[in-house]
């Protein structure tokens, strides 16, 4: 049994099917999609609507297929083939694929499934991931829950899906926190939100009566730290999505910025300006409330955050002279400069796989997300526009979620901030639809799973 906060304590049964592989002919190798190489043509792939008996069960079946498409296909590694080509039915399929009509419409993997709903009301979702050339079964499970839970489900299954073909775990159960944007700009309006990866079930945590920013994930995925400015007193907050809590972390004179946990989840460190114009980065126990300061020097330092170990922290200072990237240990000692690129250097933001820090660039009147190993070397600007800004990492280090400004227009008018992501080649730029303009992504950890 899974129990997961950020569902409303959704139950949900899953099993594995074993003993279902199916051999036609000498053994073959089984599809795998290589994505450490820079190139990858998308790899096309059928996804059948999930057969069932009932009305609604297939209409469910409708929605969790449609779900699947849209997350493979937006990771631009699949592509899904209109299921106006398909020759065989998913009543067909209940037994076995007739793998000949699929390898006509040039489909290299399968996906089929049934959905139906018991007595007690609980949808039960079947999937099976076939090899059309090898005519094997790759994987299949079944998940049992509440059926208003289905678009989980389907996220679920996108994930096995995506590991099963690349070896790595794929991002699709997975939820974005944001600061939604409305209202003219001299009086903006920004609420802390919530949505899932797609953009879908997004719904709003505060009521805009206060500035938000900067808002983070716990490693848990149950708690966000965010910053907001309370009587126009700046407070660093921690909310808990599954009961709606908020507390103050610490009410600090002065500024604070830029709130991030820890990989264990038992510290933040953060920003703060005690005294003049420049900021240092401190470190508070969230089980003793101590605070430790991790730097000091008459210069700018913001925007840390941990590497996936906690080892070490990545942040940007002007201690140099102009904005630039920053590593140091986790206790404040041993830093160092890791970029050294034409342009400044801000928001490092440590990858989950540890091996590159994203960063935001500006360079000439142009704002560039990014990324460079941890050592400074080997930098790739993935995007360029008017600004974007505030990377975040996918749990799987593959993808990055930030933001995109426009330009304001001469009236006044445009300007508006909308998400957009981008994958590790730089080509596979995405708009993420969000009700209203939007700022400050940050992408959660995979939610817990095991059964």
């Amino acid at each position: 049994m899974i129990s997961t906060p950020l569902c409303k304590r959704m139950a949900l049964a899953l099993v594995v099917l074993l003993g279902l592989t199916l051999a036609a002919g000498p053994a073959a190798a089984l599809l795998k999609i290589d994505i450490t190489q820079g190139n990858v043509d998308p790899l096309p792939l059928a996804v059948s609507e999930f057969d069932a008996a009932e009305t609604e069960a297939r209409r469910l079946g409708r929605g969790i297929a449609d779900v699947i498409s849209a997350d493979l296909e937006r990771s631009g590694l699949f592509q899904p083939i209109d299921r106006g080509a398909f020759i065989q039915t998913p009543a067909a399929m209940r037994v076995q694929p007739r793998f000949g009509d699929w390898r006509i419409i040039n489909a290299q993997a399968l996906v089929t499934g049934t959905t139906k709903l018991g007595a007690d009301g609980k949808l039960r979702a079947e999937f099976r991931l076939w090899d059309v050339f090898a005519e094997q079964q790759m994987t299949g499970l079944v998940y049992t829950t509440a059926k208003d839970n289905w678009r989980r489900i389907a996220h679920l299954i996108a994930d096995a899906i995506y590991k099963r073909l690349t070896g790595e775990d794929g991002y699709f159960d997975t939820r974005i926190v944001y600061v939604s944007e409305s209202g003219p700009k001299t009086k903006l309006v920004k609420r802390l939100s919530i949505m899932d990866q797609d953009g879908y079930n997004n719904r709003y945590l505060t009521d805009g009566s206060h500035l938000v920013l900067t808002p983070r994930f716990s490693p848990t995925a149950q708690e966000i730290t965010y910053l907001s400015y309370f009587h126009n007193t700046p407070r660093v907050y921690i909310y808990n999505i599954d009961s709606g809590q908020q507390e103050v972390l610490g009410d600090f004179p002065g500024m604070t910025f830029a709130p991030r946990f820890s990989p264990d989840g038992n510290k933040v460190v953060m920003s703060l300006i005690t005294g003049g114009d420049n900021s240092e980065l401190y470190s508070m126990d969230l089980r003793t409330r101590n605070i430790v300061q991790l730097t000091n020097n008459p210069a700018i330092d913001t925007s840390p955050s941990y590497a996936p170990d906690g080892s070490r922290i990545t942040f940007n200072s002007d201690r140099g002279g102009s904005q630039q990237i920053y590593v140091m240990d986790a206790d404040g000692s041993k830093v160092h400069r890791v970029s050294f690129g034409d342009g400044r250097y801000a928001t490092p933001v440590w990858s989950p796989r540890g091996d590159l820090i994203a960063f935001t660039k500006m360079r000439r009147g142009r704002f560039y997300i990014g990324v460079m190993r941890t050592d400074g070397s080997g930098e790739r600007l993935l995007t360029e526009s008017f600004l974007d800004e505030g990377p975040t990492w996918a749990p799987n280090g593959r993808v990055i979620m930030f933001f995109r400004q426009a330009r304001t227009r001469a009236d006044g008018s445009g300007g508006e901030s909308l998400l957009w992501s981008v994958d590790l080649t730089g080509r596979n730029l995405r708009r993420v639809v969000t009700p209203q303009d939007a700022s400050d992504p940050a992408w959660s950890p995979l939610f817990s799973r095991s059964p």
